[in-house]
C-alpha cells in the first residue's frame, strides 16, 4: 500500500534513535499502532545504520515506515554530519560542527506537510532541551518548536494542529525511565542507534550524542542497580 493511500492519526519523526523510538512508543500507546506513522529522512548522513535500525524497530513494532529524501542538504551546508571527511570535534562553548542548520525545523515542516495529507493532526518530535543546553542544538527546543507549529497552523489554517514534544524538558536519565516504563527500555538500548559514527550500543563514546546518551545510562542504572544490559558504558 503506498503511503499516499495511508490515513493516519499521528507522523512520528524517527531517526532509529533512542528518543525518536520512545516518541513512537507513547504514540502507539495513545492512537494505537495502526493510526501512527514512522517518517525517517535520508539527508546523505555520515552513517545508515540509524535508517536500518529505524526500520528494524517499526518492523518489530507493526508501524508503517516513510523514509523521504532531502539529500539537498548536503549541497547547500556543511557539516560533519554529512560530511564523513570531516572529523567530529566540539569546541566547549559553541555548537559541535555535527550541527545541521535548520534540519529539525525542515523536517518538522516536511512532516507537517506529510501529516496533513494523511489526515493527521500531530507529529512528534524527540528533540531534548538537554542537546540544547549541552551540545549547542539550537533547534532543540520548545520555543523552537513553538514557532514552527505557529508556521504550521498557517499552512494549513488549522489551529489544531500541534508539533508533540514530550521529551523536551525532560533528562537523558528521565527518558529511560519513561522508556522502561513504557515497556521498551531494553529493547531500544540493544536495538536504537545514538552515535554519530554509527556504532551501537555504548557508540563511540567520544561524539556529543554518545557522551549523552551514555551519561543517561551511567545515572540511570545507578538508581536502578537491578537493571541488567549486554553491555557496559
Amino acid at each position: 500500500m503506498s503511503a499516499n493511500t495511508l490515513k493516519k492519526q499521528a507522523i512520528v519523526i524517527h531517526s532509529g534513535g533512542m528518543d525518536s523510538s520512545i516518541c513512537l512508543a507513547l504514540a502507539i500507546k495513545k492512537f494505537s499502532v495502526e493510526n501512527v506513522l514512522s517518517l525517517s529522512f535520508t539527508y546523505e548522513q555520515r552513517h545508515s545504520s540509524e535508517l536500518e535500525q529505524a526500520k528494524k524497530i517499526c518492523q518489530a513494532w507493526g508501524v508503517d515506515h516513510v523514509i523521504l529524501a532531502i539529500s539537498c542538504l548536503k549541497q547547500i551546508t556543511t557539516n560533519a554530519l554529512t560530511h564523513k571527511s570531516i572529523e567530529i570535534t566540539h569546541v566547549k562553548g559553541s555548537p559541535p560542527n555535527t550541527l545541521v542548520m535548520g534540519r529539525n525545523g525542515l523536517m518538522a515542516r516536511l512532516g507537517g506537510i506529510h501529516a496533513q495529507e494523511l489526515g493527521a493532526q500531530c507529529i512528534y518530535m524527540g528533540i531534548i532541551n538537554v542537546e540544547g543546553s549541552h551540545s549547542g542544538y539550537r533547534d532543540c527546543s520548545r520555543a523552537y518548536m513553538d514557532l514552527m507549529q505557529k508556521i504550521l497552523r498557517l499552512d494549513f489554517d488549522n489551529e489544531n494542529f500541534t508539533i508533540e514534544t514530550p521529551l523536551v524538558a525532560m533528562s537523558k536519565k528521565e527518558t529511560m525511565e519513561l522508556a522502561l516504563e513504557l515497556g521498551v527500555l531494553e529493547y531500544l538500548l540493544e536495538e536504537s542507534i545514538t552515535c554519530y559514527e554509527g556504532i551501537p550500543h555504548q557508540g563511540c563514546q567520544k561524539c556529543p550524542a554518545c557522551v549523552l546518551r551514555n551519561e543517561g545510562i551511567r545515572q540511570f542504572l545507578a538508581e536502578n542497580p537491578s537493571f541488567s544490559m549486554s553491555y557496559t558504558v
